[in-house]
């Protein structure tokens, strides 16, 4: 069996939906004991947050499992003194605490990072806002919808005249959740060395904010707005003839490539007019007339004609199309948790170590499930 790397580290999550639990995922997935500290009775909000109505057992949903396998649970009510003196002892034992509540929550039940930094000097302490602790944003509501709409995300996705349209999953949650565990490997290696702990804060918006990192960069040096091209927009930045495109049977990608060059190989007399320099001002045209052009025959015809000549264009899939796929299948992405007397299958760590895949199928937590058993192994000593 691979001895995974963070085996021996014991992380605290005060967290809960997907942004702080889907960091503690990914530090589970690589060896780490992931606590989660939940309310009574109650527990994560995730544990009732159902899509398509979808459900792992009677008591939480299939989204619950999907961000909480690999980790224990343990319960404590953070205003009963009897409580938090229990979850002081185990913080004076961890390597790591994570938090994803609005500022100010944590410091109210004496667990803010000034507070459990005194009992645990080399914690690393690790939280994720919506908007950051300061300015005039920092009580709004961190939900991720919200976040693209308020960082302009919602602009880059959609054609010109289409209205904002947001991505199609929690980007901000996944990307600040990813940059958290960023921050505390990094942390851990400069507490390797150096013996000390660290204070690790990320937030929604900075993380959108760094994900549009090219688009702001052209934003802040000349000062003008996205343009997204009137057909086909793959992204704001590129050039014809980058997008998605219909044929006469379904849809293809087209990324970067020479328009010449593309014209001679799918035979357009119209295109061989424009020059490279074209392909940007002359964007949405040269769109438009290759999107007339690919109507008239099949994706596996143009597919096989600009692969064969090296350009970069591959069909468009759905999910069942793409799992029928042997590119798909030898990836061996998907693995399967037992809930109870229920199955499910999910997808594995996307991280290989030394060649091997890391695969858990221990499902997420009943809630207060470990609860003995963590007050033997790290209360009671």
């Amino acid at each position: 069996m691979m001895q995974l790397p963070l085996k021996g580290l014991l992380v605290l999550e005060f967290s809960q939906y997907l942004s702080g639990p889907s960091a503690g995922l990914r530090l589970a997935d690589l060896g780490a004991r992931v606590i989660k500290i939940e309310r009574p009775k109650t527990g994560d909000a995730c544990r009732k947050l159902s899509i398509k109505n979808l459900w792992a057992d009677e008591n939480n949903s299939l989204l619950f499992h999907t961000i909480n396998r690999n980790k224990e649970s343990f319960t404590a009510n953070l205003k009963d003194p009897q409580d938090l003196k229990l979850v002081l002892k185990l913080i004076a034992k961890a390597d790591v605490v994570t938090h994803n509540f609005r500022p100010g929550i944590m410091e109210k039940t004496g667990l803010g990072y000034g507070d459990v930094i005194k009992i645990n000097p080399k914690l690393i302490y690790a939280e994720i806002s919506g908007y950051g602790k300061k300015g005039p944003w920092k009580n709004k509501p961190g939900q991720d919808l919200l976040l693209q709409a308020m960082t302009g995300l919602a602009y880059t996705t959609g054609n010109a005249n289409d209205a904002p349209m947001p991505f199609g999953l929690s980007i901000a949650d996944y990307m600040a959740g990813g940059q958290l565990v960023q921050g505390i490997l990094a942390a851990l290696i400069r507490r390797q060395k150096t013996g000390k702990g660290a204070l690790i804060e990320i937030s929604l918006m900075e993380s959108l904010l760094d994900f549009q990192f090219e688009l702001l960069t052209t934003y802040y040096s000349s000062g003008k707005g996205l343009n997204r091209s009137q057909v086909s927009n793959g992204n704001p930045l590129l050039g014809a003839p980058y997008g998605i495109y219909q044929t006469a049977t379904g849809y293809i990608a087209i990324a970067m490539m020479d328009i010449q060059v593309l014209a001679t190989v799918i035979g357009s007399k119209q295109l061989e007019q424009f020059s490279q320099s074209d392909t940007f001002v002359k964007r949405d045209e040269i769109k438009r007339l290759l999107g007339n052009h690919l109507l008239q025959a099949s994706s596996i015809h143009w597919l096989e004609m600009l692969q064969h000549h090296g350009l970069w264009a591959m069909e468009v899939n759905d999910w069942h199309e793409m799992t029928q796929k042997e590119a798909y299948q030898v990836l061996q992405m998907e693995q399967t948790l037992q809930v109870n007397n229920k199955s499910f299958t999910t997808t594995r760590c996307p991280i290989r170590i030394d060649g091997k895949r890391i695969f858990s199928s221990k499902p997420a937590p009943e809630l207060g499930e470990h609860q003995l058993q963590i007050q033997r192994d790290l209360i009671n000593q």
